[in-house]
């Protein structure tokens, strides 16, 4: 079975990544400089799109600010002017994507897809070469952890370790394709990984956790809190050494108390659809821009830069690893804080702050006085799944009831909310909500944070 894995590209990034690390800034600014060169380069000379959206004397000394920004969209509207291999045809990607026994295999030999969640109102399908996925995999397998401590200098690719995903298995989402692949590349992971779905019942996850027993727990922060909620209730009985955060905010309270009650450490970092690497935790606990493949614009609403500890409005993305699948001044949606201190760890990669989803778990009544929780991304993925709304907003108003507002962008919102309704039911259910009622709003606007973000998910009081 063919598997998009290229072990020189990957040993050669490998060795770049390891001496960036240890280089100065003025090293990481001049890869960014020939990397983003060469990425131009491969836009203006495949894709049509990219053609006409900039002028034609653009190279890697080019001030990114005087390039336009492009949203997602856009880039789905113009799929296929965007991509710069002509055989990649968007429905052709999104039959391959609906179908479950494919999560992980390679496209046309060549390619590895992933499909994003509509957190942005507008799902994406993005496509990844060897040369892209020999970054991601330096990335993740040199940066995630430093500084490192002799059990991961010994054994740098976990081969010793039980590692269980908890995250949304139900589609060719980034984190589950990821692990996939690499099961794929390596028949022997079948043993020493697995993944568990957010969408089973509590007690489900929790006998699936304690069979397999994992060393390692890779997850979203709201999920880390139920299962320090499981653990200190006795019910849980896992004991790993550490526990991964991605994909949502880790507020100071949830690593202790996950740190405290499963008695591990807490690794968190940040990525997306777009780049799945983009930062790492160092020793010192700060965020490191992985900024020798990536680069990040704070700006404000307006696009204009925000200076060094501002929170920004929204953040560009500019990918300096994938050629085929361009990504230049990308609006990624994130509120970001860029610092211009020097971190103490004494990495030359810049140091941020980004505020990700901000959605709660919402704790509803269950049978004979027991608690429910429901996890905010396992109800957005029920919803985007199974009801097909993405434009949305959930709202807890009691143990029993929550409000459910459609954005504008439904033009049968009656029907989508009679299958929203249906499908959340369902799933409350199934995870032993006693009852519960779902009340329409349909009309209304949307509310926003400050980042100009919706919360999709928000809990009573």
């Amino acid at each position: 079975m063919s598997a998009v894995f290229d072990p020189l590209r990957l040993a050669a990034v490998s060795m770049d990544v390891m001496v960036a690390g240890h280089g100065t800034s003025a090293g990481v600014v001049a890869r960014q400089s020939v990397r983003l060169s060469l990425v131009l380069q491969a836009a203006q000379r495949g894709s049509r799109l990219y053609r006409e959206r900039m002028p034609g004397s653009v190279t890697g000394s080019t001030p990114l600010s005087s390039l336009p920004v492009i949203t997602r969209s856009e880039l789905m509207q113009r799929f296929e002017d965007w991509v710069t291999d002509p055989g990649l045809k968007l429905q052709e990607l999104r039959a391959f994507v609906a179908d479950p026994l494919r999560v992980g295999e390679a496209y046309l030999d060549k390619y590895v897809v992933w499909e994003s969640s509509g957190t942005s109102g507008e799902p994406g399908i993005f496509v990844q070469d060897a040369a892209a996925m020999a970054v991601y995999d330096s990335l993740e397998a040199l940066r995630r952890n430093n500084p490192r401590s002799l059990a991961r200098c010994l054994d740098p690719l976990y081969l010793s370790e039980r590692t269980a995903f908890v995250g949304a298995t139900n589609g060719h989402f980034a984190s589950y394709v990821t692990l996939e692949r690499l099961r794929r590349i390596n028949p022997w992971m079948a043993g020493t990984t697995r993944s568990f779905s957010i969408l089973q019942s509590v007690d489900e996850l929790v006998l699936g956790l304690n069979e397999f027993a994992p060393t390692i727990v890779a997850t979203y922060p709201t999920a880390a809190a139920l299962l320090a909620d499981e653990a200190q209730s006795g019910r849980l009985q896992i004991k790993p050494r550490e526990v991964w955060t991605g994909g949502e905010s880790l507020s100071a309270a949830t690593r202790d108390r996950v740190q405290q009650t499963l008695a591990c450490t807490v690794r968190n970092s940040y990525g997306a659809s777009e780049f799945l690497a983009m930062g790492w935790e160092c020793g010192d606990g700060h965020l490191h821009i992985n900024a020798d493949w990536v680069i990040l614009e704070p700006v404000d609403e307006r696009y204009r830069p925000v200076p060094a500890g501002q929170p920004s409005f929204t953040v560009l993305l500019t990918n300096l690893a994938n050629t085929v699948q361009p990504l230049i001044r990308y609006d990624l949606g994130d509120q970001v804080t860029l610092h211009s201190e020097h971190c103490r760890c004494g990495s030359p990669l810049p140091t941020f702050d980004v505020q990700g989803r901000q959605d709660d778990a919402l704790v509803m009544a269950g049978s004979q006085g027991r608690r429910v929780t429901l996890l905010p991304l396992a109800l957005t993925t029920v919803l985007e799944d199974q009801a097909g709304v993405f434009d949305f907003q959930l709202r807890q108003k009691d143990d029993h009831t929550l409000a459910l507002r459609l954005g504008s962008r439904h033009p049968d919102a009656q029907a989508a909310m009679a299958r929203s309704r249906m499908a959340l039911k369902a799933y409350a259910k199934a995870q032993g909500v006693a009852s519960m009622c779902v009340e329409g709003e349909l009309g209304h606007p949307l509310t926003r944070g400050r980042s100009g973000k919706v919360r999709r998910v928000i809990g009573k009081g």
